[in-house]
């Protein structure tokens, strides 16, 4: 019985050992991963420097709100007989305007979770994107499992476990360093 305690307690030391270095690095693994796939996307609505893409009013009018075939479940803004929109109508301006925050909210919340900056305010943010996507823009299990799921469980990993060692919020102490419970 000696014997199994012993080789109980090397495992449990080891695996404190392993991970006081790698969550550290796992951490910002995620971070960063999850991060880039919405920093990619943030970016191409962009030309350059404040300059919007006018191209991707398009994919948020027709291919996310008004989209052929309609999708069922998801949110149809335009007219769903002519699957068109009044041009200068209101919702064509708030459209855009979704568009123009969407490219500036992917690329911002991205930059502060790769630095880990205010983490878990990017995290929350994020996850309401992909909540949005997938609740009304693509309702469907497929796109649920793959990619929704994966980005869900990442940042929700980065949202209990904070940003990590590695990160600005730690330096800053607003992210208080973890200690092993007992």
């Amino acid at each position: 019985m000696d014997m199994v305690k012993k080789l109980q307690s090397l495992y449990v030391r080891m695996g404190e050992q392993l991970s006081k270095y790698l969550e550290p690095l796992a951490l910002f693994s995620l971070r960063f991963m999850v991060a880039k796939v919405f920093l990619d996307s943030g970016l191409s609505k962009w030309d350059g420097f404040l300059q919007f893409n006018v191209d991707k009013y398009d994919l948020f009018k027709y291919e996310f709100f008004c989209p052929e075939p309609i999708r069922e479940g998801a949110l149809l803004l335009c007219d769903p007989q002519t699957l068109d929109y009044v041009d200068g109508s209101l919702m064509v301006t708030i459209i855009e305007s979704l568009a123009v925050v969407a490219g500036v909210v992917e690329v911002l919340l991205p930059i502060l979770l790769i630095i880990g900056l205010f983490s878990r305010f990017a995290t929350f943010g994020l996850l309401g994107m992909t909540m949005f996507i997938q609740l009304a823009v693509f309702p469907t299990l497929d796109h649920w499992i793959n990619p929704a799921s994966w980005w869900v469980a990442t940042l929700l990993v980065i949202f209990a476990r904070g940003p990590g060692f590695l990160s600005i919020d730690r330096f800053l102490g607003l992210d208080a360093k973890r200690t092993p419970t007992k």
